[in-house]
């Protein structure tokens, strides 16, 4: 009997850490990634965004992976689509000016 609890033991402490990283690390990750893809997904011309860089800007045309960028009316830069971090609400550039 001793030998049984013995191999137990360690099965459920490893069992137990093997839960605790997908409840609070793997699934949290995977559903963070899968809105990131369909914000992404849903990105149009005329949207307002923010890059990773901090810039502000409408989306003036999208060519399959690459987004360019108006930031000012003499102003546009090209973007990798995942360099956008995130989509803001109509309006919001204008409200900051």
């Amino acid at each position: 009997m001793e030998t049984q609890s013995s191999l137990f033991s360690p099965l459920l402490f490893l069992g137990m850490m093997m839960l605790f990283m997908y409840i609070f690390i793997i699934r949290p990750q995977s559903k963070r990634n899968k809105e990131i893809s369909e914000m992404l997904e849903n990105l149009q011309v005329g949207s307002e965004v923010i890059a990773a860089s901090g810039i502000l800007g409408k989306v003036k045309s999208i060519n399959g992976e690459y987004v360019s960028i108006e930031v000012s009316e003499t102003v546009v830069f090209k973007l990798q689509r995942s360099a956008i971090a995130n989509i803001l609400p109509k309006g919001t550039i204008e409200s900051i000016k």
